[in-house]
Formats: structure tokens, C-alpha cells, sequence
């Protein structure tokens, strides 16, 4: 097997680190992007609703339903963000 010492000099310098991306690839963050506007919209209607609703714009049903899709958006918010700092956790006590 021949090996060109120039030709390893530059497929080396060609090289990109791994912690760079690779060109074209967006990667996770569109997607948490459009999950965090969801979630700051569900926010929003449930405040609203709760506003018109102790002005008395809005019927009680309306209120419970509005509250209960806070609810859950919050909690999911906290399960996911629960599971980041586990995993945060676990990598931070593995052996070097």
C-alpha cells in the first residue's frame, strides 16, 4: 500500500472536525423551534381564555378545556425537560 505523505496533508486539512455539522443538515433545531411556538401559542389561547373569561366573554367550558390544554402542554414541557437533565446526569458520570 502506498501512502503520499502530500495527499494525507490534504485529505487531513479537507477534513472536517466531528463537532462540526455537515454541510446542508439543519439538525434538531427547526423542529424545537416549531415545538416552542406551539407551546408559547397553547400558552397564550389558555391566558386569553382565562382573560375573557373573567370579563365574562368566555363560557366556563371554554375555561376548562383552555386550562386543561395548559396543563398538559406544561407538564409535557416538564417530563421532556426532566429527561434532558437525567441524560445531562448520566453522561456527566461515565468513566473518561
Amino acid at each position: 500500500m502506498d501512502i503520499n505523505p502530500i495527499h494525507a496533508a490534504q485529505k487531513y486539512t479537507a477534513s472536517r472536525p466531528a463537532t462540526q455539522p455537515a454541510a446542508g443538515h439543519d439538525g434538531p433545531g427547526p423542529a424545537f423551534a416549531g415545538l416552542a411556538s406551539d407551546f408559547a401559542a397553547t400558552l397564550r389561547d389558555g391566558e386569553a381564555t382565562a382573560k375573557a373569561a373573567m370579563t365574562g366573554d368566555a363560557d366556563p367550558h371554554a375555561l376548562v378545556q383552555a386550562l386543561a390544554q395548559t396543563e398538559l402542554a406544561v407538564e409535557t414541557a416538564v417530563a421532556v425537560r426532566d429527561k434532558v437533565v437525567e441524560a445531562y446526569q448520566e453522561i456527566l458520570r461515565m468513566p473518561v
